[in-house]
């Protein structure tokens, strides 16, 4: 009887050492919708928004003057969905900038903005075909080509 009660302290203890507050991930910048608002449309310039934000996430490679800050949080699901992780925030903030460094526009994306890209399945020909007089001619080549040499040491 003691082996018993042993085995259920163990467990007791094991499952009130189970945390019940969740796993978060947390990838860019924090509360971007926040400082969104802090900023202001033809008065900030590039400075003000280091400040208030920080760095960018990336900057354009077509255009230097458009940065992007990326905001991200991950939660784990349910012990019964074994881990998955569910998407809580997900947040880019763009912002543009004119040729003096002057905030030109803002624009921020959350998760009703994102879209989910679907990909054909389909594939495309060939524009030969096998029954081609230079298909035929090149793979006789590629053939003699490929053969085993000949002994050629007499």
């Amino acid at each position: 009887m003691s082996f018993i009660n042993f085995i259920l302290i163990v467990l007791f203890i094991f499952t009130i050492n189970c945390s019940g507050n969740k796993v978060s991930n947390f990838h860019g910048s924090k509360s971007l919708d926040d400082k969104f608002n802090k900023i202001k449309l033809n008065y900030t310039n590039k400075n003000d928004i280091i400040k208030i934000i920080g760095p960018p996430s990336s900057i354009s490679d077509f255009n230097e003057n458009k940065w992007f800050y990326i905001e991200r949080l991950k939660t784990n699901q349910s012990l019964l969905k074994l881990g998955t992780q569910k998407i809580e925030k997900n947040n880019i903030l763009v912002v543009t900038f004119n040729k003096s460094g002057i905030l030109e526009n803002k624009k921020l994306l959350d998760l009703s903005n994102m879209n989910d890209i679907k990909f054909l399945e389909k594939t495309t020909q060939k524009d030969f075909k096998k029954n081609n007089v230079l298909y035929e001619v090149f793979s006789s080549m590629r053939e003699k080509i490929n053969a085993p040499s000949k002994n050629r040491s007499k």
